[in-house]
C-alpha cells in the first residue's frame, strides 16, 4: 500500500482546500494518510520569511486576483471560505489540540470542525471557548484537551513535524510525501499526487 503523509495547518486556506478532497484522493488510490499536524509559522520562521513581507505589502493585481482564485477553489470543493477578521491567526493550541484529536482517533473530524470554524464561520480558533466548540462538533471533551495541550509530550510532537517538514525540505502548508520521499506542496497539486499514489 502507498503511504501518504499530510503535513497540515489549520490556519492555511489553500490547505482548507487540499483536505477537503484528501480523503477521497487516498479512497481512490487504496492509501492511507498519514497526519502530520504542523505550525506553520515555525516552518515560515526557519525557510519561508518572505510569505510575511508578501503580506504587509501585496501587489495589488496579484491581491485581486488571489481573492478570486481562492473564491473560484473553494467553490470547486464545495466548502465555504470567508476572510476571517484575525488573520493571521495563532494557531498553535488548535495544533496542538489536534496531535491530541489524533491519539483519539479523532483528528479528521477535529480538522474538519477547526477548518470550517475559522474558514467559513470567521471565528478566532486561538480562543478557548471557539476550541471548545470545535472539540464538541469532534466528539472530544474540551477540558480533558485543554489541560492536554499544556503537556510537555504534545507540544514535543507538534514541533518535532514542523521541524521534521523542515528538514525534509518543506516550506509550507500543506505539504505531502508520497511514500516518504516524493514531495508535492500546495492544493493544486493534488492530481501530481494522485498519479504518484496510483502509480504505487
Amino acid at each position: 500500500m502507498a503511504t501518504l503523509e499530510f503535513f497540515f495547518d489549520c490556519s492555511s486556506p489553500w490547505t482548507y482546500l487540499a483536505f477537503s478532497r484528501i480523503e477521497a484522493l487516498a479512497g481512490r488510490t487504496g492509501s492511507e494518510i498519514d497526519w502530520r499536524p504542523v505550525l506553520v509559522g515555525g516552518v515560515f520562521n526557519a525557510v519561508n520569511e518572505s510569505v510575511y513581507e508578501a503580506r504587509a505589502n501585496p501587489h495589488p493585481v496579484k491581491a485581486r486576483y488571489y481573492v478570486k482564485d481562492l473564491r473560484d477553489w473553494a467553490r470547486y470543493c464545495g466548502i465555504e471560505i470567508g476572510q476571517p477578521p484575525v488573520f493571521p491567526v495563532r494557531s498553535v493550541d488548535a495544533m496542538r489540540a489536534a496531535i491530541v484529536a489524533q491519539d483519539e482517533g479523532r483528528l479528521p473530524a477535529f480538522a474538519w470542525a477547526t477548518f470550517r470554524s475559522y474558514w467559513g464561520n470567521l471565528k478566532d480558533i486561538s480562543q478557548p471557548d471557539v476550541l471548545a466548540e470545535i472539540c464538541a462538533t469532534a466528539g472530544l471533551n474540551w477540558d480533558a484537551v485543554s489541560l492536554r495541550i499544556k503537556d510537555d509530550d504534545i507540544k514535543a510532537r507538534l514541533r518535532a513535524n514542523t521541524e521534521e517538514l523542515i528538514a525534509r525540505g518543506g516550506f509550507g502548508s500543506p505539504t505531502m510525501f508520497v511514500n516518504k520521499t516524493d514531495m508535492y506542496f500546495g492544493n493544486d497539486r493534488l492530481p501530481l499526487v494522485e498519479a504518484a499514489l496510483a502509480n504505487g
